[in-house]
C-alpha cells in the first residue's frame, strides 16, 4: 500500500475558510475510486513562516492506483485548490511505501 501525503500551510488570513473547502475537497478526491481512505490532521509545530500547517494522507492500494489518480485526476484537482487559494498557501506532496504494519499484541491495563 501507498500512502500520497499532501502538507500544506494555509496563511491565519484564509484558515477558516480552507478548513470548509479541504472538507469538501477530501470527499471528492476520494470519489475518484484511486484511494481507500484519508485522515486530515493538523501538524503540531509552531511555524516560522507563520500560518497553520496541515497534513492530508491518502491510502491507495496499489502503485497503479497512485498513478492513474496523477494521470487522470491530480492536476484538475490540485488545481481547483490554488485558484481559490493562489499564494496564501503552500503545498508539497510525499510518497511513502508501507512495507509492514504493527499492532499491540497483548493488552496491558
Amino acid at each position: 500500500m501507498y500512502i500520497y501525503n499532501v502538507t500544506i500551510n494555509i496563511e491565519e488570513s484564509v484558515h477558516q475558510e480552507w478548513l470548509q473547502w479541504i472538507q469538501n475537497h477530501i470527499p471528492e478526491v476520494l470519489d475518484t475510486g484511486k484511494f481507500l481512505s484519508a485522515k486530515l490532521t493538523q501538524v503540531l509545530v509552531d511555524e516560522e513562516m507563520g500560518g497553520v500547517t496541515y497534513s492530508v494522507q491518502y491510502t491507495a492500494a496499489t502503485r497503479e492506483d497512485l498513478d492513474a489518480y496523477y494521470n487522470e485526476h491530480a492536476d484538475k484537482l490540485r488545481g481547483d485548490g490554488f485558484k481559490k487559494f493562489a499564494d496564501k498557501m503552500l503545498a508539497f506532496r510525499t510518497e511513502l511505501k508501507i512495507i509492514n504494519e504493527y499492532f499491540p499484541t497483548a493488552v496491558s491495563n
